[in-house]
């Protein structure tokens, strides 16, 4: 075989070290890259943060139009210092409809407000065990109950299972001791834990009222019967079954309604996520400005002393502190990089959506990645990289940059309307019906197509069940 050489010419792309960070970087989420910079502020002396009151070089300066230089002219002076912030969340808990025992976290959080902090609700109830007069037996079976409950106070196992699992535990085990046992449980606090289905769960609560509470017999009678009926807003059929008016049909269900379907969710440790925001958008002279939040901004700088040494010593090339003054030179100009970036599709992102500023959700243009792409000359993997966990605080509440796009439908002049448009329509529609003949998919869509906007049912009911709405018949009022 003869030996040869050949010559071949190709294309590759490489991805340097310093653009693997700018992408790495432009992908975190403000609270991540934060943590990422401690990180890299540990392991790289040549790294540091700059004191506010001292000069030098920071990453991540504020352009001209930044929040403090606006704060004179802006139309809601109230935010200006915000630096962390949430929407205030609207809870409207009138249309309770899941009488199915999984809870919303519309209700979850509902409760949550009377969290007990510092116990969960296993050793809530264990301490209750501890200073009960029951017996050693009945204490251990009682506490094999406590264990067997989920997050929300529901008994996950039947009592069948939970007896043949202690019976090899305790000598001559019989049924009657364990639903004796479950008896203990459930008249523990809060009131409704140890319940096997929600109706078992809202009829325990209801026991527990005062015996002259108002329509608290006829909840009972639903609750343990025919909670499915009330779920189903079946009013002819529950009047007839519970030979009652239309009035105490409407007392027992409001009763019903103030009850807690998980009473163990007061116990859950939720933990609390901090969101803060690194755009804000303000009204100046008229135009919506987009701005970066200094206060999110982390402001670095090379270590002089380290520097000076590393400029005393050039003659030893190659040093370690050589690369990582490199490394501290590529961080700061990237982490400028990632806020510039950051500002250029927030603006560009504010001037096409200028109308939900002034209007509301109603006035929302549709938008796609790839025409912010070409407005900023970027690639479109970059614009979403810099939409994804990056938020903007505006005079409306604070939006995910990505809440900003969405698909758009067809109008019957030859338009397009954004799908977070419809969505707003069909919210305010339903919010306006008439309770008693609730508007079902069909008819909204036909609404919609008085107003211009070609939707079929299909999409209308699609876009209904993600704002979590039910279905008309789930809507209709008693």
């Amino acid at each position: 075989m003869k030996h040869s050489l050949q010559l071949k010419l190709g294309q590759h792309l490489t991805l340097t070290p310093q653009l693997q960070q700018s992408i790495r970087l432009l992908q975190l989420s403000t609270l991540e890259l934060n943590q990422e910079l401690e990180q890299m502020l540990q392991d790289n002396p040549l790294l540091e943060r700059a004191d506010e009151d001292e000069a030098g070089p920071v990453a991540a300066e504020a352009p001209a139009h930044t929040a403090e230089a606006e704060a004179q002219s802006l139309e809601t002076p109230q935010q200006a210092d915000g630096a962390e912030a949430e929407p205030a969340a609207t809870l409207d808990d009138a249309d309770w409809n899941d009488y199915s025992g999984a809870g919303s976290e519309d209700e979850d959080g509902d409760y949550a407000q009377g969290a007990v902090t510092g116990a969960s609700l296993r050793e809530h109830l264990l301490n209750q065990l501890i200073v009960s007069p029951l017996g050693a037996r009945d204490r251990t079976l009682v506490a094999a109950l406590i264990d067997d409950l989920d997050d929300a106070g529901f008994l996950t196992q039947p009592l069948a299972d939970i007896t043949a699992s202690l019976a090899g535990e305790l000598e001559e085990l019989e049924p009657e001791e364990v639903e004796t046992a479950l008896k203990h449980l459930q008249n523990m606090d809060p009131t409704g834990v140890g319940a096997r289905n929600l109706a078992e769960c809202l009829t325990l609560q209801l026991r527990a009222l005062p015996a002259d509470t108002p329509a608290r017999d006829t909840a009972m009678r639903l609750t343990a019967h025919y909670l499915d009926l009330l779920a189903a807003r079946d009013v002819g059929k529950l009047k007839k079954m519970l030979g009652i008016d239309d009035a105490m049909l409407r007392a027992a269900r409001a009763l019903i309604l103030s009850l807690n379907p998980r009473p163990g969710s007061a116990f859950s440790a939720d933990e609390t996520h901090y969101v803060i925001p690194d755009v804000y958008v303000r009204k100046v002279k008229g135009m919506w400005i987009a701005s970066l939040n200094a206060d999110a901004m982390p402001k670095l700088r090379v270590n002089r002393v380290y520097a000076d040494i590393l400029a005393r010593h050039r003659e030893s090339g190659g040093s370690q502190l050589a690369s990582q003054l490199q490394e501290a030179r590529w961080l700061i100009k990237n982490v400028q990089q990632r806020f510039d970036t950051i500002l250029r599709v927030s603006q560009a992102i504010v001037d096409r959506q200028k109308h939900f500023f002034e209007h509301g959700e109603v006035a929302m243009r549709p938008l796609v990645l790839r025409e912010i792409a070409d407005a900023v000359e970027l690639h479109e993997s970059t614009i979403s990289r810099v939409t994804t966990q990056k938020f903007m605080m505006t005079p409306r509440g604070l939006y995910e940059l990505k809440y900003f796009f969405g698909s758009h439908v067809a109008t019957d002049n030859g338009g397009a309307c954004s799908s977070t448009a419809i969505r707003a329509l069909i919210k305010q529609l339903i919010a306006a019906e008439n309770g008693k003949k609730p508007l079902s998919d069909g008819q909204l869509a036909e609404v919609l197509g008085q107003q211009g906007i070609v939707v079929a049912r299909r999409t209308v009911a699609k876009y209904r069940e993600s704002l979590q709405i039910p279905p008309a018949n789930m809507r209709r009022t008693l």
